[in-house]
C-alpha cells in the first residue's frame, strides 16, 4: 500500500498528523511545501500523484535561481490530507514545528488535463527526470526533479528552469518567511543568532534591489 510506510512510522494516538486515505483532486493536481523545524530545519516538497503526496526533504529549501541545484531526498509517500497540515509534531518521528511555506496546483509542462498530466508526471518520476509547472504563491513556472545516479536510491536534485518565473539574484527561501511564523518565534527564543543572520541577509537583499531600481 502507498501509505504503509507512512503509517508504520507514526503513532496516531499521539501525533496530530492526518492518518489519511488515498484521495485525489478533481481538476488540478495539488502541491504543498512545508517548512519543518525537526532535528534540522528543512523544507518538505510534496506533489500529488496517484492519490498521495510524493515527498522530498529539501535541506536548503527550493530556489527560483536556475543556477541552484538543491539536494532533495525522497521520503515516504504522505496522505493527500497532509497538504493542509500545520502544527507541532510531538516527540517521536519528525518531531517539531510544521508550517506551510507555499501551496497551489501543478501540472506537466503542457498544463494538460489532470488525467493526461498525471500520466506524464508518473512517467517522468519513473524515469528519474520529473518536469512540471507550478502555480504557487511563491513558486511559479517550470521545475525539474532529477534523480542522481549512483548517489543513493533516494537522492534527487530540485532545479528551476530558466523561464518567466526565474530570478538571477541569490535566492534564500528563509528570507521568504514571515517574522510571525511559529518557527521564527522558536528560533528567536532558542537560536537568536540565526534570526539575526537572516535579518542581515534580508537587509542586504533589499539594498541590492533598491540599487537595481535606481540604476
Amino acid at each position: 500500500m502507498a501509505l504503509e510506510l507512512y503509517k508504520k512510522k507514526r503513532n496516531f494516538s499521539k501525533t496530530p498528523e492526518p492518518e489519511g486515505k488515498p484521495k485525489s483532486s478533481k481538476s488540478k493536481l495539488a502541491f504543498v511545501i512545508q517548512r519543518h523545524k525537526a532535528s534540522h530545519l528543512h523544507y518538505d516538497f510534496r506533489l500529488e500523484m496517484d492519490g498521495v503526496l510524493k515527498s522530498w526533504a529539501v535541506p536548503k529549501g527550493p530556489s527560483l535561481n536556475p543556477k541552484d541545484k538543491r539536494l532533495a531526498m525522497m521520503v515516504e509517500d504522505h496522505p493527500y490530507d497532509y497538504k493542509d497540515f500545520a502544527g507541532v509534531i510531538p516527540s517521536g518521528y519528525g518531531a517539531g514545528i510544521v508550517e506551510i511555506w507555499d501551496e497551489g496546483t501543478y501540472s506537466d509542462l503542457e498544463n494538460s488535463d489532470i488525467k493526461t498530466a498525471q500520466k506524464n508526471l508518473k512517467a517522468g518520476l519513473h524515469a528519474g527526470n520529473l518536469k512540471f509547472r507550478m502555480f504557487g504563491k511563491k513558486l511559479k513556472g517550470e521545475f525539474a526533479l532529477v534523480k542522481l545516479k549512483g548517489k543513493g536510491e533516494n537522492n534527487w536534485l530540485l532545479i528551476k528552469h530558466n523561464d518567466e518565473g526565474a530570478v538571477e539574484e541569490d535566492y534564500n527561501s528563509e528570507l521568504e518567511t514571515p517574522k510571525s511564523s511559529p518557527i521564527n518565534k522558536w528560533l528567536a527564543e532558542n537560536q537568536p543568532e540565526r534570526l539575526a543572520s537572516r535579518s542581515k541577509n534580508s537587509a542586504a537583499k533589499e539594498t541590492s534591489s533598491s540599487k537595481k531600481k535606481v540604476s
